[in-house]
């Protein structure tokens, strides 16, 4: 099976161009508007690891210029010798994947600052807390207008870059527009790490979202930020016998969505249970 392999735009290549006499590989990227259904023989593959293709194939060529698709995609060529050059490219996509999962590794040992501060042993890393997020974007059920989909990404992403920074809490001090910049900074280092491209550009995009609060699934996921810190707020109480109110107080009256209202108040209900039956 043939593959276009998307990357981003640049002018159109000449299509009078001669190929390179030159056995030496080389690649181009061309911008065009890809008819849909492609010809027989031919996928778009959006992902960064397909292989290249010649660029002077006459197929190819018709392909440029024609249809009336709903956006321009790049075409990714390879001209000298294809096949090597597709294992050269997925060497480097291997190598850069490696690379940023080594970086997000520290997501998995990094601790949840406000735990420790409380005095909480073996307290939560940042991809607990991100993990249970993404399970809750899994389970709700329907809303209205909501991409759940879209939501489990912003809940996988939306601390990422404490890969790098931290966890940085309302203690430390920090004000909130250095801490924006400071993530910033990080996440885009963290994407040149990836080696740039469309998962990279989306991962940007999924935390800016949130981070911005400029739709209804991120209004979601910072519900579930909130309910998933006093739902641990809860289990930690009854595990260590402490009482974390300034966990709860600090979320009240701020739930944008009926979901996160409902689950917070069914949190909240149990943990009044809890403190009734122990007459505090």
């Amino acid at each position: 099976m043939k593959s276009l392999r998307v990357t981003s735009h640049s002018p159109p290549f000449p299509r009078n161009r001669s190929p390179p006499s030159s056995p030496a590989s080389m690649i181009v990227t061309t911008a065009v508007a890809v008819k849909s259904p492609l010809p027989s023989g031919w996928q778009c593959c959006l992902s960064r690891s397909a292989s290249c293709f010649p660029l002077f194939s006459p197929n190819l060529m018709q392909l440029i210029g024609k249809g009336n698709a709903p956006r321009s995609v790049s075409i990714c060529a390879s001209v000298g010798n294809p096949s090597s050059d597709g294992a050269a490219l997925k060497e480097s996509d291997a190598a850069s994947a490696i690379d940023f999962l080594t970086l997000c590794r520290r997501l998995k040992t990094t601790k949840r600052k406000g735990w420790i501060n409380h005095g909480i042993k073996e307290p939560e890393s940042i991809a607990d807390h991100m993990y249970r997020m993404a399970v809750m974007a899994l389970i709700v059920g329907d809303l209205s207008g909501v991409n759940r989909e879209r939501c489990i990404k912003i809940a996988i992403v939306h601390d990422i870059a404490e890969a790098i920074v931290g966890d940085i809490t309302p203690s430390d001090g920090v004000p909130k527009a250095e801490k924006s910049r400071l993530e910033q900074a990080a996440l885009n280092e963290m994407c040149e790490i990836l080696g740039g491209g469309i998962r990279a550009n989306e991962i940007k995009e999924l935390w800016a979202e949130y981070e911005n609060n400029s739709s209804i699934e991120a209004s979601v996921v910072k519900d579930f930020d909130k309910v998933e810190m006093i739902l641990q707020a809860l289990e930690y109480e009854t595990e260590h016998g402490k009482v974390l109110d300034e966990f709860f107080i600090s979320t009240e009256g701020k739930f944008q969505t009926d979901v996160g209202r409902r689950w917070a108040a069914e949190v909240i209900s149990r943990r009044n249970n809890r403190l009734r039956s122990l007459n505090l």
